[in-house]
């Protein structure tokens, strides 16, 4: 079964259906490659599914290795490059401060994060940057 159904609706826009939930996230193209940035573009969606993917993988790997998860946010930043237009840079900043972590701990939740599916995914031309706060 598919994962999602994309349609093109026009003036460089997409609606994009999770079949299985029915959510739809609607795509918009950059200011800075003819759209008019209204909505996540394609590649701002790869970004955020980066650190998504990371608060994720670490918060299984916590329930299961029961390290107490009550606090994590983050941003990224995405730097594109052109000829090709492409993501060169990802820098994300993730705040878990509150947690209470040890030293150990927030070793092996890093770890965890940076080996999640989409991280790995991401090609090795993009330079991927990673700060914490604990």
């Amino acid at each position: 079964m598919a994962t999602s159904r994309i349609e093109y609706l026009g003036d460089l826009r997409t609606k994009c259906t999770h079949l299985k939930s029915g959510v739809e996230i609607v795509t918009d193209a950059p200011v800075d490659n003819n759209g008019k940035g209204a909505s996540f573009s394609p590649t701002d969606l790869v970004a955020t599914a980066s650190v998504s993917c990371m608060l994720t993988i670490i918060g299984i790997y916590c329930n299961k290795n029961g390290i107490n998860f009550t606090h994590g946010s983050a941003e990224v930043n995405k730097i594109m490059a052109s000829d090709p237009r492409r993501i060169s840079a990802l820098e994300v900043t993730i705040d878990f401060s509150g947690n209470s972590w040890s030293e150990a701990e927030q070793r092996q939740v890093r770890n965890a994060g940076e080996n999640c599916p989409v991280v790995k995914t991401i090609s090795d031309d993009v330079e991927v940057t990673f700060t914490y706060q604990f």
